[in-house]
C-alpha cells in the first residue's frame, strides 16, 4: 500500500476528519503538522497551490483536502489510488 502523508494544523476541524476517515479504514498516515513552520507552510503552498489543511497525499499524488478525501473515499478513488503501483493489497 502507498504511504498517506496528511499535513494539518493543530485546532483545524476539517484535519481532524480527514485523520478520522483514515483511522476508521484502519489506514496509517503521517501526520506533518505546519503550524508554527512558515518554511514547511510556504512549501506546502507552492506544492498545492493551496493555503488551507489538510493537504493530503497518497504517495507523490495530492488528493487534496479533507471534502477530496471523503470524495475519494466515496468513488472508490482511495482504494485504487493506495492500490496503485503496489504490491500489497490494500
Amino acid at each position: 500500500m502507498k504511504s498517506i502523508t496528511i499535513y494539518t494544523t493543530p485546532v483545524c476541524p476539517y484535519c481532524v476528519r480527514a485523520k478520522s476517515l483514515l483511522q476508521r479504514h484502519g489506514l496509517p498516515y503521517q501526520e506533518i503538522d505546519v503550524a508554527g513552520d512558515p518554511e514547511k507552510r510556504a512549501w506546502l503552498i507552492q506544492v498545492t497551490g493551496r493555503r488551507t489543511v489538510p493537504q493530503i497525499f497518497i504517495g507523490d499524488h495530492l488528493i487534496g483536502g479533507c471534502d477530496d478525501l471523503h470524495a475519494a473515499d466515496k468513488s472508490g478513488e482511495l482504494r485504487r489510488l493506495l492500490q496503485e503501483n503496489s504490491a500489497e493489497p490494500c
